[in-house]
């Protein structure tokens, strides 16, 4: 995809997204004295932004508020052919999520004066990006994390070139996928496991050795669907 296409598409999203939550802002309102409301309800939701790990799956499997604010970076890199998106694989030895693709981020952090800062912030921590690397050109919908976080996913157009100095702590490995991989759509899989009991269904991303899935594949299908205005298969 040419670089004004994506700026444009993503924008429109964003144009979309303020306006589907200023509706569920409405209608959270009118239902916040209702005591038997059900926080896993889509009904002051009515556009579904709130994207999570509850996707595919039955009703009900919604984290429970309060959910903790946090913020990913979704890097578009501009390559000679074509777009990239840049991924790090997170250290083995972490507490949460260990292992697993992500996006550069984590949780908002009071100093953060949005969730773009905070992105940016931890993009900077992470790898080394400083933050005129990026442009911001947009968000993602809301994404609920099973373990209680809300993430705002940032979407950003990355010039290539600055030195990669990785966070020993949080990243073991940095790579790219190329953005013509995701809008296929014959590369997304639906997989499940039996967790806690129940059978949870979610979205996979196979790529090379790479198993990208949980959230991180989420938040590309979103991408996805922004990108080429398709709905994604099995939402």
């Amino acid at each position: 995809m040419k670089r004004e296409q994506v700026i444009e598409r993503v924008q429109d999203a964003q144009d979309n997204l303020a306006r589907r939550s200023g509706m569920g802002a409405a209608i959270t309102q009118m239902l916040g004295d209702n005591p038997g409301h059900d926080p896993n309800s889509t009904e002051s939701d009515p556009a579904g932004e709130r994207r999570g790990d509850h996707d595919l799956n039955e009703i009900g499997m919604r984290p429970p508020p309060p959910l903790v604010p946090a913020a990913v970076l979704v890097p578009l890199v501009s390559r000679a052919d074509g777009f990239t998106i840049l991924l790090t694989e997170r250290a083995a030895d972490m507490r949460a999520h260990a292992g697993q693709i992500s996006f550069p981020g984590g949780r908002i952090d009071p100093e953060d004066v949005s969730p773009e800062h905070a992105a940016l912030r931890e993009a900077h921590e992470e790898i080394g990006m400083p933050h005129a690397s990026a442009e911001i050109i947009g968000r993602l919908d809301t994404y609920e994390v099973r373990t209680g976080f809300a993430v705002t996913p940032v979407v950003g157009l990355i010039e290539p070139g600055f030195e990669m100095v990785y966070e020993p702590g949080e990243v073991a490995d940095v790579f790219e996928l190329p953005l013509s991989f995701i809008l296929d759509p014959a590369n997304h899989e639906r997989h499940n496991r039996l967790i806690r009991g129940k059978r949870r269904y979610f979205y996979v991303l196979p790529f090379e050795e790479r198993y990208i899935w949980g959230a991180t594949a989420g938040m590309l299908i979103n991408l996805y669907e922004v990108l080429t205005g398709q709905k994604a298969r099995w939402r």
